[in-house]
């Protein structure tokens, strides 16, 4: 990468360590999540949504099918959903009888009181190179949305999203360009959405960008930045390098400037394996916690100045299933709701500290004390970690003093928390620092 300008390094410190941090600035905004189900562990569906009604600031998610218990239980409790064709069923959308069945059974029964989004066909079609489906995957969508305004449901949108392995160049961004197969396939999916005002929807993942020279550029950390010479535009983190170069692309393809677009997924794994460059709790945190910020911010990109960006982090729980250990610790919240860690999606003054879900709400503690409360069903399972809390346990446990920053689910139940000498008796904005 270039060096960029001496005052860049010192604006983007000046924006990251700034009092109004990245955490307690996205405690208000507006985020999407990818519901995943590749675990075994997880809790049903109706909890979940109670859980980020009440205790969360997430307003919609996104699964990967069109699972009617998800559906079920998202009526009426305000969060958007977002369901997915699966590739394989592709093809057999094509003809419009197959996409009405398809609205009738999947999207009439639960509509509108559970608010249906988008409908996405496909998942990444063009990364998992199956030609069927790709060939088909234009006319399905061609054929849903047709089928959706013939059951008067037009305020569902449909897209499809797409790896960003659909390009060729993308660094500096004005090297941005489209494989050539791919734009072949991308130009009449992007007069589509220019005709119907539908979202073109990306996957942009810095995490499979980023070398170790500049990881702190892919997770918004101080860092020495990027020029591109063709635009002269400053570049102080990899998501913004991303986004331009497929607008780049986008502009390169056709007059597709006016296309919004959207991001289906992006994420940052909390957890890998042993020596796995880059993964951490620290660098999701810090990757995944700016985001939220930076989409809702207004700012938008160097070349897409004073735009948000609708947005649904990768994902809203580790699952258990998967087969890395990265690809397992992707979640925002283990399965007994408690975070990983917090990018701000926690309504204020509230957290999760039990294996039912059971919300706590932040006390000051008057002076000298510092108490939490817990009970076990049983025996001892490990240790609690909060940094200055005491936690007294039930079962005859004795209190005593635990350390770092989050609850780890070792307990058959973690109950309510009296107090939190953290907590000023005189509440203020008080950020976890990136």
């Amino acid at each position: 990468m270039e060096k960029t300008p001496l005052f860049l390094l010192f604006f983007s410190l000046h924006i990251l360590l700034a009092p109004s941090t990245a955490i307690a600035a996205a405690a208000s905004c507006s985020i999407g999540v990818n519901y995943g189900f590749w675990a075994d562990n997880l809790p049903p569906p109706a909890q979940v949504a109670a859980f980020l009604k009440t205790h969360t600031t997430i307003d919609r998610i996104k699964i990967f099918d069109a699972n009617p218990d998800v559906l079920r239980a998202f009526a009426n409790t305000g969060i958007s959903v977002t369901v997915t064709v699966a590739n394989a069923d592709v093809p057999s959308l094509a003809k419009l009888p197959a996409a009405q069945a398809w609205i009738a059974n999947n999207i009439l029964p639960f509509h509108p009181q559970t608010t249906i989004r988008y409908i996405l066909v496909g998942n990444e079609v063009l990364y998992w190179k199956d030609k069927t489906v790709i060939a088909y995957t234009l006319p399905a969508m061609k054929t849903l949305h047709h089928a959706l305004h013939l059951a008067n449901l037009t305020d569902i949108r449909v897209s499809t999203p797409h790896a960003l392995s659909f390009l060729a160049a993308s660094e500096p961004p004005s090297t941005g360009m489209f494989r050539r197969f791919d734009a072949a396939i991308l130009r009449p999916i992007l007069d589509f959405h220019n005709r119907t005002k539908t979202p073109f929807m990306v996957n942009p993942y810095p995490f499979f960008g980023f070398r170790p020279e500049t990881l702190d550029y892919a997770v918004f950390r101080p860092n020495r930045g990027l020029y591109d010479k063709a635009t002269r535009k400053n570049y102080t983190n990899m998501f913004d390098e991303q986004m331009d170069a497929i607008y780049i692309a986008m502009k390169k393809l056709g007059n597709y400037e006016g296309v919004e677009i959207v991001i289906a997924e992006t994420g940052w794994p909390s957890a890998g394996d042993p020596n796995q460059p880059g993964v951490s709790l620290e660098n999701a945190l810090s990757y995944n916690g700016n985001v939220v910020k930076h989409v809702n911010s207004g700012k938008g990109t160097p070349l897409m100045p004073n735009r948000t960006f609708e947005t649904y982090i990768f994902a809203l729980f580790n699952e258990n299933l998967k087969a890395s250990v990265s690809e397992r610790n992707y979640g925002l919240f283990k399965p007994d709701f408690s975070p990983v860690y917090d990018v701000g999606v926690m309504r204020a003054g509230e957290r999760r500290d039990s294996r039912e879900g059971t919300a706590v709400r932040r006390q000051p503690c008057p002076r000298g004390e510092e108490v939490v409360r817990a009970e076990t069903g049983g025996q001892r399972r490990g240790v609690a970690e909060e940094s200055g809390l005491r936690v007294q346990l039930g079962s005859g446990l004795q209190a005593h003093s635990v350390r770092r920053a989050l609850f780890q689910p070792k307990y058959s139940a973690l109950t309510r928390v009296v107090c939190d000498e953290r907590v000023l008796p005189e509440p203020r904005s008080r950020g976890v620092q990136l």
